[in-house]
């Protein structure tokens, strides 16, 4: 039986150097029946064709090795009919546009075989598959090595309570709805824009999260992403009243420089939500229930009624607003104002430029709803502020973290010159959702196989530079969706399964408060709720599990920037491997009802593997063999991650 041969690249600096104007690139080969005849590389320096043979430069690689640019000595020595070849080759880089795409080409006796970001295939793929290597815009550094904690501030800790909302402090929505303040810990309300959820106030505010840093620190937190902090009526603040100053229930702008300074002092990092697509119908601009000075809602000849979009003529029964899903106290700004421009990103005061500069230093930013954000009514021209805002950040710090907030394929803004990551619905939370809670974004039943699950995994990845791979903010869950435990029916094997991968999976992983000790939550507003103080217990198997998994993260290179390879994908289990520097982790994971052997060849480092899982009651099971190659037998419903052993 013949043996297809095994190509693989794998997009991390040590298989694609920058070298001035050209590309050195490395592509691994095991070819046992030599069917291959002639390797190439195939680019479009200027938007033609061009092939570039590759050449042998060591003999007998392993997949997990550190490679060797300057070879092993052995070119054109005899090989070994098994032997795993890494060949090389330079292709210049693409100067007309920002990324340089290239494909792998390999000749057959009979046909050829093609190698792209997305498979191999027979004949010539579509340029959208191709390997991409942004030459002009890479995200930051410092992403790559996070671990991040999303925080709902109303929710988190209250630190002072003589600031908190009170019941019947001020009209919401015009009186529409009641302001109520809870005690924490108190059920919120039922779900809907139009319910009181949004009026319902708890008291958590900055100086409660300032509190707990050393909480997040034992737990291993190592940044935090706050959703909005700014003057609102509502309680999740994406209703802005006031972009330049910290509402006064959380604090002030001085205790929000106080917490960013403490933040940084202990090597954490901040990151901001921005909410500029809209603003509150309450905002001094508009207006709707206020009788603001030249409010754009109460006056037509407003110098404020083309920040926004009114349609019909002013006064008549016509006229009306623009706003955000129809949502009417979420009037949408019109980017077509240069004012607007100014006064969110354009001028040195701007808005995205003030967070970012002292006293506060924030280290990014969370562009909610990013892709709906343009001139007029909907999305025209979004590309090119995205791109500004982008530009705007950087002017200020070139290592600043860009994300947008996409629910679905967010392709178009990841190719580098726009944001560095995205909050990765559709290329993670979605797929590891089917696969592990059989749900779709719409709560929908849907069922996935492996092979269905990495072919989903593998077009989004595909689709974006590495670079801004590893910058995506990877999360099972966050304020927009249920629990993850909800919606796995509080199954917490699996909850924890999901978070091994979630922990190993190419990408930054962000934490949804609360999900560190189990905690529950149904369809917005009830998954967020309090974070329960005061049955919190740090010896517990979950926390201590987060704990564990957390430090894994931080210690690992390959988990952190390491080449990903799948290496089995059928039925209900799922394998794939991570390695970087001559180190090698392997995540699998088997839903399935009966146990599954694995045994993967050429893993010989993998010798005294340590490994981890949250199902330590099958430690026995797993008969860890690992020589010429790893064996290993996973039980049902079980998950395990393994790392080589340091050295």
């Amino acid at each position: 039986m013949s043996s297809k041969p095994f190509l693989f690249h794998g997009q991390t600096k040590q298989w694609v150097t920058q070298q001035d104007d050209t590309l050195v690139i490395r592509l691994l080969c095991h070819d046992p029946e030599h069917l291959i005849t002639s390797h190439f590389i195939r680019c479009e320096p200027d938007n033609e064709d061009r092939l570039i043979a590759l050449e042998l430069i060591q003999n007998d690689f392993h997949l997990g090795d550190d490679v060797n640019s300057e070879g092993d000595g052995e070119r054109g020595s005899k090989l070994d009919g098994d032997s795993y070849r890494l060949y090389q080759a330079s292709i210049p880089i693409s100067t007309h546009i920002d990324n340089t795409y290239y494909a792998f080409k390999c000749l057959t006796e009979k046909g050829q075989i093609w190698l792209t970001a997305a498979a191999q295939f027979e004949r010539i793929p579509g340029r959208e598959t191709h390997f991409k290597f942004n030459t002009q815009d890479r995200p930051p550094e410092w992403i790559k090595e996070q671990v991040f904690y999303q925080i709902f501030p109303d929710r988190f800790c209250q630190g002072n309570a003589d600031i908190s909302v009170k019941t019947g402090e001020y009209l919401y929505r015009g009186g529409e709805n009641a302001i109520i303040a809870k005690q924490w810990g108190e059920p919120v309300a039922s779900a809907g824009h139009q319910s009181t959820g949004a009026s319902e106030f708890y008291g958590g505010d900055l100086q409660g999260i300032q509190n707990k840093l050393g909480y997040l620190q034992e737990l291993g937190i190592s940044a935090l992403y706050l959703n909005p902090i700014f003057t609102s009526p509502s309680n999740h603040k994406y209703d802005t009243t006031d972009y330049l100053n910290i509402d006064p229930h959380f604090g002030d702008n001085a205790d929000f420089a106080k917490l960013s300074d403490d933040i940084h002092r202990r090597g954490m990092k901040i990151m901001l939500d921005a909410v500029f697509n809209h603003t509150s119908c309450e905002h001094p601009w508009f207006g709707r229930y206020q009788h603001f000075k030249d409010s754009a809602y109460q006056h037509p000849d407003s110098p404020y009624r083309d920040y926004y979009v009114f349609l019909g003529e002013p006064n008549s029964k016509e006229d009306y607003y623009f706003a955000w899903k129809g949502v009417d106290n979420l009037p949408k700004l019109n980017f077509l104002n240069e004012q607007v421009q100014n006064y969110i990103y354009k001028a040195e005061s701007s808005v995205v430029k003030h967070w970012l500069k002292a006293p506060y230093h924030i280290d990014g930013w969370r562009f909610d709803v990013i892709h709906m954000l343009g001139e007029g009514t909907n999305a025209y021209n979004n590309a090119h502020y995205v791109r500004a805002f982008r530009e705007s950040a950087k002017a200020v710090n070139p290592e600043a973290y860009i994300v947008g907030e996409h629910f679905y394929e967010a392709t178009q803004w990841l190719q580098g010159d726009q944001e560095d990551g995205a909050m990765n619905y559709y290329g993670f939370a979605h797929p590891v959702r089917a696969f592990f809670a059989g749900l779709d974004i719409a709560y929908h039943r849907v069922e996935i196989d492996a092979q269905a699950f990495d072919n989903w995994l593998t077009e989004s990845r595909a689709k974006i530079p590495w670079l801004n791979q590893l910058a995506q903010l990877n999360q099972l869950d966050s304020h927009d969706t249920s629990r993850f435990i909800n919606q796995l029916n509080g199954d917490l094997n699996r909850l924890k399964a999901a978070s091994m991968m979630l922990f190993s999976y190419p990408g930054t992983p962000c934490l949804y408060y609360g999900t560190e000790v189990a905690l529950q939550g149904g369809n917005d507003p009830d998954n967020r709720r309090c974070f329960p103080w005061g049955d919190l217990d740090k010896n517990s198997d979950i926390f201590t599990f987060y704990q564990r998994l957390i430090n894994l993260r931080k210690s690992r290179i390959e988990l952190q920037q390491g080449c990903y390879h799948t290496l089995y994908a059928q039925d209900k289990s799922f394998v794939f491997a991570r390695f970087e520097q001559g180190k090698t982790s392997i995540y699998a994971i088997n839903l399935g009802q009966k146990s599954v052997s694995f045994t993967f060849e050429r893993f010989e480092l993998m010798t005294n593997a340590q490994y981890f899982s949250g199902f330590d009651n099958h430690s026995e099971d797993w008969h860890l063999e690992a020589q010429q190659q790893l064996s290993f037998t996973l039980p049902a419903e079980c998950a395990l991650l393994l790392a080589s052993e340091e050295g």
